[in-house]
């Protein structure tokens, strides 16, 4: 890694604003999930999590899931005669492991790449280009730092830095469990060009028994890495241990769209007083903060909200435990069921 990178930082993402995000959460009780990748600590502890729960790295049929998925996406690009120079932009790019096999394959078949990975944590956009630096020239790797959520000019700042004439690539792994399905589809939809890939990943209730499966997939967030990741962003803000206590449990959607959900509330035992500057927040006993929300899909209900939003699957991958799944979208005509 070279020992400068020139990282472009939104100002979704500048301290004043993330100081009322932050604010805002507390007054909620509903944490902003982009609390959790804040810092290089909690970065370090959700990388750590990810290797030892994620799919990606600990079922190999995953990995191999996700292959045929960035095959299928080359192939789209060649079809359309657009593959000679392609824009890989990693929306939520964590660690940037998956984008940088993506690279990898594009190269391998003679594309010039770009890389733009995206998050709101700036160890993590850094871990990413790193992870890219090892397939493509550091000069084609614009790393950016901004709030997928609250960035409304994303589209053209995704534009700078990049030739015009190369075709775009966006990959969306693993976010949705985070997002209001209703708030982040419709920003995904604005953010395509026709005849853009959209490879997108979600989290999956295995089996039938769409109630069963959220039990059996419960184990993978409750557990002791999960905690330590996720309780960072209190101790951090001087709330103790014995303040109180960490639960986790299946819940469903509260918009009542019919997906069901895993929730991680903090619920106080004791009195806890949390200040930020001038402002102060009181937590009763009895009282609870949500930390943390992941949105599990089926294959059906994956598609359907898709659709739903304008985004129409051209194929979809599913694992052998049916966890995971990969869908490769384009923009559609427009927006079904949505104010855009």
């Amino acid at each position: 890694m070279p020992s400068v990178v020139n990282v472009a930082i939104h100002a979704s993402q500048f301290p004043e604003q993330v100081r009322r995000d932050l604010i805002e959460s507390l007054r909620a009780r509903q944490v902003n999930h982009k609390f959790h990748y804040d810092s290089v600590k909690q970065t370090q502890k959700w990388l750590a999590l990810h290797e030892a729960h994620s799919p990606a790295r600990t079922d190999p049929d995953c990995s191999a899931t996700y292959e045929r998925g960035f095959e299928a996406a080359a192939a789209r690009l060649r079809e359309r005669e657009r593959g000679e120079r392609v824009q890989v932009i990693g929306l939520g790019c964590g660690g940037g492991q998956k984008d940088a096999r993506l690279l990898e394959l594009l190269r391998a078949e003679g594309t010039r790449c770009f890389y733009t990975p995206s998050d709101v944590s700036t160890a993590m956009v850094l871990t990413a280009h790193q992870a890219a630096s090892e397939v493509i020239p550091g000069e084609d790797c614009f790393p950016l730092v901004c709030d997928l959520a609250t960035a409304d000019d994303l589209p053209e700042v995704l534009n700078q830095g990049t030739p015009a004439e190369a075709a775009r690539l966006i990959t969306f792994f693993g976010m949705i469990p985070n997002f209001e399905p209703q708030e982040i589809l419709p920003r995904l939809f604005s953010l395509l060009r026709p005849g853009d890939p959209l490879l997108f990943s979600a989290n999956l209730a295995p089996g039938p028994d769409y109630s069963a499966g959220m039990q059996r997939i419960l184990p993978l967030y409750d557990n002791a890495l999960t905690r330590d990741w996720l309780l960072a962003f209190l101790f951090d803000l001087g709330v103790e241990g014995a303040d109180g206590e960490l639960r986790f449990g299946v819940e469903d959607d509260p918009a009542g769209s019919g997906l069901k959900r895993v929730a991680a509330y903090f619920h106080f035992l004791q009195a806890r007083q949390i200040r930020l500057g001038a402002d102060g927040f009181e937590f009763k006993p009895g009282e609870a903060i949500r930390l943390f929300f992941s949105y599990r899909h089926t294959p059906g209900l994956a598609r359907a909200l898709l659709e739903e939003h304008g985004l129409e699957v051209a194929g979809q991958w599913i694992t052998k435990s049916e966890e995971e799944g990969v869908f490769l979208c384009v923009r559609g005509p427009g927006l079904r069921g949505s104010n855009k």
